[in-house]
């Protein structure tokens, strides 16, 4: 019996879930468990990776039996572009000190240009919309001690 991929998108989606999942565990092996009531360090990293493991079984699973696209070609630009989004935040962030808004406004906007096409106005909806959730989230809602601009 030969093995098909029928859909290589969603097989590879489902063992990068895997591989992900096997290294969470891995890493956090050595941190104790704790229980459900009392959870220890090791608790929420083990079960997370346990389940992306078995979400990324189920997702190739599926995709040796549903057809689907080949993997295309990489593209080049919007991984270049996505890693440089994340190195410009960290050195803003730690080394300039910019402030939480303006860096990720500028995470945002390198990111917007790993896609092909600019439209500025789209551009600057997004940066607010992202921003204000995020400044919600993590600053309102989760209480970060992050300066919101460089004045602070």
């Amino acid at each position: 019996m030969k093995l098909s991929i029928k859909n290589q998108q969603d097989f590879w989606a489902g063992m990068m879930f895997v591989g992900f999942g096997l290294a969470a565990v891995i890493v956090s092996r050595d941190y104790p468990m704790g229980s459900a009531m009392r959870m220890g360090p090791g608790y929420f990293p083990t079960y997370l990776g346990i389940i992306m493991m078995a979400l990324g079984a189920i997702i190739s699973g599926i995709a040796l039996r549903v057809q689907g696209d080949p993997i295309g070609r990489w593209g080049l630009r919007p991984v270049a572009m996505l890693c440089l989004a994340f190195v410009a935040y960290g050195i803003l962030m730690e080394e300039v000190e910019i402030g939480f808004v303006p860096s990720l406004a500028a995470v945002i906007a390198l990111a917007w240009f790993a896609e092909k096409g600019f439209e500025p106005l789209k551009l600057a909806g997004l940066i607010v919309v992202l921003v204000l959730g995020a400044v919600a989230l993590f600053i309102w809602g989760l209480d970060l001690p992050y300066p919101l601009f460089w004045w602070r």
